[in-house]
């Protein structure tokens, strides 16, 4: 196991997509998820997104009761996010309405309800947008229908992914329901043909756990030759992490989902002005290096965002790196 640094004028290179690179499956979901997806597509020869279907707010929690689908939400993030060129549809699909009986809804997430409905197939209603868009990358459901994440945090029950999101204390169990759900095929093949797992950034309960909580999830990685690769957060999160370091966030995973310890962990060591009580993610890379895992450290932070979010071609230049090792 190693530890070492990805120094600044390295990780300013872009690299272009490469038709016979690694094959590389990212899982998780929410922005942490599409900023990954947005780094893998600078050196993957092809990606899928295995994404969450436990999201029950905003657009998608009005949406998932009336129509039974899984939340389009975080599915539709990840289709833009493949999606290289700016186009009509692109901007269709990033479209929000702000007034009227629709205000909060994302067009996009609309559409691929719309699609769902005229399809009778969700995964074959991906797939048309996809090509709608021209995204470079699959984006497959975690499991063919909505599911509800059930948890324990400081020892009181929580119900639905924004209950867990928002609740204070430790999580002390996680669960989805119905628990008789299975995990989707095709997000199945794709694990067990990768090259490369990654895991995070992302919302470590709601998003990261939350995905591979479904059944058929964690064994598939857990069987999978495919290197596995966590990328650890800037920040903590407010209530879902406050107060936790890196190895509380791998622990925590670790221990609330079975999922193996990582191949590598990859961490920024960049600073970033946290507004309490927020705080900077603490990784101390002798502590993390005892998992096994090679452990790396650069600056990843995007200087252009005005919120601290991990730059796409700083982690793909990080991520290749580990693909190709």
């Amino acid at each position: 196991m190693t530890s070492f640094r990805v120094e600044p004028d390295v990780l300013a290179q872009v690299l272009d997509p490469h038709e016979a690179g690694p094959r590389v499956v990212a899982i998780g979901g929410g922005t942490g998820l599409a900023q990954a997806l947005q780094a893998i597509t600078h050196y993957a020869g092809a990606v899928t997104a295995i994404v969450t279907v436990a999201d029950d707010g905003g657009s998608s929690g009005r949406l998932v009761p009336a129509l039974d689908i899984p939340p389009p939400g975080d599915i539709r993030r990840c289709l833009v996010a493949l999606t290289p060129q700016d186009s009509v549809w692109r901007r269709l699909f990033e479209y929000r309405f702000e007034t009227g009986d629709i205000a909060g809804h994302s067009l996009g997430n609309l559409i691929l309800a719309a699609m769902a409905d005229l399809e009778d197939d969700f995964e074959e209603a991906l797939r048309t947008a996809r090509r709608l868009l021209g995204a470079v990358g699959d984006v497959v459901p975690a499991s063919p229908g909505p599911l509800r994440l059930e948890g324990v945090v400081a020892g009181e029950p929580k119900h639905g992914q924004v209950e867990v999101a928002r609740a204070h204390g430790r999580v002390e169990r996680l669960w989805l329901e119905p628990e008789t759900a299975s995990a989707s095929p095709s997000a199945l093949e794709a694990v067990m043909a990768a090259d490369q797992i990654v895991l995070g950034p992302g919302s470590l309960y709601t998003s990261v756990a939350a995905a591979l909580l479904v059944p058929g999830i964690v064994d598939a990685v857990n069987a999978s030759r495919a290197r596995l690769v966590v990328v650890a957060n800037i920040m903590t999160q407010d209530a879902e992490t406050l107060g936790m370091d890196a190895a509380d966030h791998l622990d925590g995973l670790l221990d609330l989902t079975g999922v193996r310890p990582p191949g590598a962990i990859v961490a920024n060591v960049a600073k970033v002005d946290a507004v309490p009580p927020l705080e900077t993610l603490h990784v101390d890379p002798e502590i993390m290096a005892t998992y096994g895992a090679d452990v790396i450290e650069a600056d990843l932070v995007d200087p252009t965002a005005a919120w601290p979010r991990h730059d796409p071609a700083r982690l793909g230049e990080v991520l290749s790196r580990l693909a190709t090792a």
